[in-house]
């Protein structure tokens, strides 16, 4: 089993900054990638970035490109999503998710754990 847990989270201003983390434990010789998530109230859960499990590769969704950063602690086995320049469209719970393949994807169907989530509120 592979377990994810997320940390980080919070309310900051409109301009501001957070990062988050997540820590993965168990098997995780089973982890090919690894991508954050995040699902704001009344929407479809939608791909913020992604890395492979070497770190040698990312993929970011075009509104966060630019202002979101990626990168692994090979040694900690921890994941991180540095958020720059926020606003309020950023606000959603995030989540991290694991998966098989050592080939990034966008379809959250093909991720196969998830982390519990970590709030992310933007204000104006």
């Amino acid at each position: 089993q592979v377990q994810l847990v997320e940390s980080g989270g919070g309310l900051v201003q409109a301009g501001g900054s957070l990062r988050l983390s997540c820590a993965a434990s168990g098997r995780t010789f089973n982890i090919g990638a690894l991508a954050w998530f995040r699902q704001a109230p009344g929407k479809e859960r939608e791909f913020v970035a992604g890395i492979l499990w070497s770190g040698s590769n990312t993929g970011y969704t075009d509104s966060v490109r630019g202002r979101f950063t990626i990168s692994r602690d090979t040694a900690g086995n921890t994941m991180y999503l540095q958020m720059n320049s926020l606003n309020p469209e950023d606000t959603a719970a995030y989540y991290c998710a694991a998966r098989r393949v050592r080939i990034l994807s966008r379809s959250a169907a093909e991720y196969f754990v998830w982390g519990q989530g970590a709030q992310v509120t933007v204000s104006s």
